[in-house]
């Protein structure tokens, strides 16, 4: 009997897989090329019949076709293997007490708002509250397409210049938070978790969440440690009110955790050490964020800046990503 195509469920998937991101490639492109044909025919009626009117929705429709094409220069670029890949975000605060973990609850709310603009489904998995404000610790899930490719460029310190809300002298402060962006590979590649080295401890999550969530210990935390780390990795998930759904959230992040050092030491061995993780302190930021005696926004690998601090803590991080994108366009295909 001759082989047919569904056969190798898997690889029938992969190739179906395959063809649809190829698809979603080239057909904006296409819609693009018809986009500008209508607008040479508006602009001929325009000049024969002297249209005014019409010249003017020429005007515009070219305008909205310059924005189409950025965004298609900008998904261009993303030529990653898991560039098109959903995300997970960590953010961890650094130096600066209470006003490091105030940062690491603006960042996360940051991050949540730009997940909006971008029509991105984002999924708080946990959050680990300071002593006293903020945060020292949290998760999200980004599901979309392309989410990880755009977001890769993010990871790094972020540094925050302001009057600080905790000192009641009015004292400028500077803390310090670091993001980590890692791709959400859980359905696509098969990570093997030893269980004898996986503990698997269940707890009543401390943050919101309702009745359900503070009263049963529907929160997990697994801790895992195989004799290749040197040090334990530790994910934890209390977003879901069930226990099962919470340890399958939980393990999607250790698999991408386990994936991130699994990159890290093949760029290691061949000398590129950009996936270093340094101390998120002094000297080590990617990005600084401004508020006073100026406001200000600057990354540092870029050069780009803006002074409009409000948009950009609003999730307006377009001309950072996109920056970041055209600088290192090639580097991850």
């Amino acid at each position: 009997m001759a082989q047919t195509f569904w056969d190798d469920q898997q690889r029938a998937q992969d190739i179906l897989k395959e063809l649809a991101r190829g698809r979603a490639f080239v057909e904006p492109w296409g819609a693009l090329a018809q986009r500008v044909e209508d607008i040479e025919v508006m602009l001929e009626l325009a000049a024969e019949a002297g249209d005014e009117e019409t010249l003017g929705e020429a005007a515009a429709e070219l305008e909205a076709g310059e924005q189409a094409l950025a965004r298609l220069e900008v998904a261009a670029m993303l030529s990653g293997p898991y560039d098109d890949h959903g995300a997970i975000v960590e953010f961890s605060a650094g130096a600066g007490g209470n006003d490091a973990c105030d940062w690491t609850e603006m960042l996360l709310r940051m991050y949540l708002r730009w997940a909006e603009r971008q029509g991105f489904k984002a999924e708080v998995m946990q959050v680990s509250e300071g002593e006293e404000a903020g945060l020292r610790s949290a998760t999200i899930k980004v599901s979309g397409s392309n989410a990880y490719g755009l977001l890769r460029g993010e990871a790094g310190v972020h540094r925050l210049v302001r009057i600080s809300p905790f000192d009641g002298n009015n004292r400028r402060q500077t803390s310090f938070a670091g993001v980590v962006v890692m791709p959400d590979v859980a359905d696509d590649l098969i990570i093997d978790i030893d269980e004898a080295h996986l503990r698997v401890d269940t707890f009543r999550s401390s943050g919101a969440g309702g009745q359900h969530v503070n009263k049963t210990d529907s929160a997990v935390r697994l801790t895992y440690q195989p004799p290749e780390l040197d040090r334990p990795l530790v994910v934890s998930c209390q977003n879901e009110r069930s226990q099962h759904k919470n340890r399958a959230s939980a393990m999607a992040v250790l698999k991408a955790k386990l994936f991130e050092i699994m990159q890290r030491q093949r760029a290691e061995k061949l000398a590129d050490l950009r996936g270093k993780v340094e101390d998120f302190a002094w000297g080590n930021q990617t990005r600084n964020y401004v508020l006073h005696p100026y406001r200000m926004v600057k990354d540092l690998r870029t050069n780009v800046e803006t002074g409009d601090t409000d948009g950009v803590l609003d999730g307006d991080l377009d001309r950072f990503i996109e920056s970041y994108l055209r600088q290192t366009a090639g580097e991850h295909a």
